[in-house]
This record gives C-alpha cells, structure tokens and sequence, in this order.
C-alpha cells in the first residue's frame, strides 16, 4: 500500500506540478505590489465638490413609464455641474443644472479628452482617443459600456462613459500584467473572470490528492527508518 500511494503521489505531482507552479507564480506576482498602485490610485485625481451658481438647480424631467429611473446625481464636472440620470437598465443620461434640459445621448471626442484630463493627474501627455461600443470593449476594460479611451504617453489608459461622462477605469502596464496573472491564476486567459470550470477545478482536485497522499507517505517513511534504525 505505502508504495502504490509514493507512486501515485509521484504521478499526481508531474500531473499538478505545473498548475501549482502557475498558482504560486502569478500568487506571487500579484502580492508583490500593494493593490492601490496597480489600480493607479497615484494617478487618480481628486474628485471635486459640486459647485452651483446662485441660480436654484432645475431638475430634469423624468417619465420612469418611458424608461425606469434608479437614482438622479449631481455631479461637478470640468465645465459646471451636471445632473446624472441612471437609469435601471445600466443605462445614463445627462442633463444641465441651469435648464434640466437633457444634454447629447453621446459625449464628443473632445468633451471625453477634457473628462480624461481632469481624471488623471499624471503628466504623461494626451496622445489618442478612441470610441469602444458596449459590445466590443477592450480587454482592460470589460465593463459592457459604450466608452472613451484616452491613451496617455504609451501605457496609461483612462476610460470614460460616453453616456454619462463617468471615469469607469484607469488602467496602467502594471495593471494589465495584474490582470493576465489573474488570468493565468484562475486558468481563464480569455474572459478573466470564471472561476468555477473544468480545468480549474481538475487541477485543484489533483493537488489535493497529491498533498494527501504525501502528508501519508511521508510519516510512515519515517515511522519505517525509525524501526530500521532500532533493529
């Protein structure tokens, strides 16, 4: 019995080895830096305080019988405050504090390039604007919302909502190696987010019985030379 479980724990250890080579490998990557700076929380800027005019704030006009509304916000904005009207399909509107009057379904290149500039505050420059429908968001991104990709120097991309203007990410070369090892870690390098399938759960399966055959061959190998040792 002691040698089929030494030989079963051999096999099972070339079986596990190498997902458990990837586990510890990408675990490592990850703990390495402190989660703020691979968010960019570095590069964040601050988000201001509503400013409003003397004038009172007139307040948008809302049919939730059209299209169901989950919250109204007022946001600053770099050219004035805003209302932010959410509504329950994910979906957004904006609308003018002077007048309540909706604003554009859709921001304009140059009005999402000013929201990227006010989001970040590094000081790599503005080189590339670039729309992403809800359907074919990038990689880095994965939110399923129409958005603005401003790419800042090489590497630092910051995405705004091109509905409601909000900063959904920021995302750096740390981040995206983050976000591969992350990948490689729950063995999903397609969507990064599925945590529950067949590879994954195989694998963790083999390493369970390879650690429990060993932690059985292992005292009884040495309970044998102790007995050796005696005799």
């Amino acid at each position: 019995m002691r040698l089929r479980l030494m030989k079963w724990h051999i096999w099972l250890g070339w079986l596990a080895g190498v997902p458990i080579l990837l586990w510890t490998i990408s675990g490592l990557f990850m703990v390495a830096q402190p989660i703020e700076t691979i968010r960019g929380e570095h590069l964040r800027a601050e988000t201001p305080a509503v400013a409003l005019g003397e004038a009172l704030p007139v307040f948008p006009r809302i049919d939730s019988a059209i299209r169901p509304v989950e919250r109204v916000e007022l946001t600053q904005r770099p050219g004035g405050a805003q209302w932010i009207i959410r509504f329950a399909d994910g979906g957004g509107r904006r609308a003018s504090v002077e007048t309540g009057a909706y604003l554009a379904p859709r921001l304009t290149s140059d009005e999402a390039a000013q929201l990227a500039r006010a989001a970040y505050s590094g000081d790599a420059p503005l080189n590339e604007m670039q729309r992403f429908e809800a359907d074919a968001n990038p990689m880095d991104l994965r939110r399923g919302r129409p958005a603005w990709r401003a790419r800042f120097g090489d590497t630092i991309h910051v995405y705004i909502d091109a509905e409601t203007g909000d900063t959904l990410a920021l995302r750096t070369r740390l981040w995206r190696a983050f976000d591969f090892m992350w990948g490689l870690h729950i063995m999903d390098l397609q969507e990064r987010s599925n945590t529950s399938h067949p590879i994954l759960i195989i694998s963790a399966i083999l390493a369970l019985l390879m650690t429990i055959f060993g932690a059985i061959v292992l005292p009884w190998r040495y309970i044998r030379k102790r007995r050796s040792r005696k005799t």
